[in-house]
């Protein structure tokens, strides 16, 4: 069984991974380092909301981030975030039949509208 700390640190790993830019995010960074406007032009998304995206993915400690002169560039924290991201997909593709479609289609409808109340 696993400590309730590992049950967080997991948890908190999973509540990262439960965004569409973040996953883009991940996947880009599996295949190289890149700097924000990288990132944001190859994820459709501004410069600032992938900044913001890549704070909180470092600090679940899921990408780490090099440092040259005034230039940040980003990767992968290592090989389990690699593995992680690798088998959600690898679910995704395995689980890629209408009827699950549609239904994770009505949750994240059904979310949205509750988060808008």
């Amino acid at each position: 069984m696993p400590t309730d700390d590992q049950v967080d640190l997991a948890v908190e790993a999973f509540r990262m991974l439960a965004d569409r830019k973040r996953i883009k995010i991940l996947w880009a960074l599996l295949h190289g380092e890149s700097s924000v406007n990288d990132l944001a032009e190859r994820v459709g998304a501004s410069s600032s909301a992938v900044s913001q995206h890549l704070a909180k993915l470092r600090l679940a400690g899921l990408v780490q981030v090099r440092r040259e002169g005034t230039f940040a560039y980003y990767t992968a924290a290592d090989e389990h975030v690699h593995r992680l991201l690798d088998e959600a997909l690898f679910h995704a593709d395995h689980a890629n039949q209408p009827d699950q479609i549609a239904v994770v289609h009505q949750l994240h409808n059904d979310e949205r509208q509750q988060g808008d109340h």
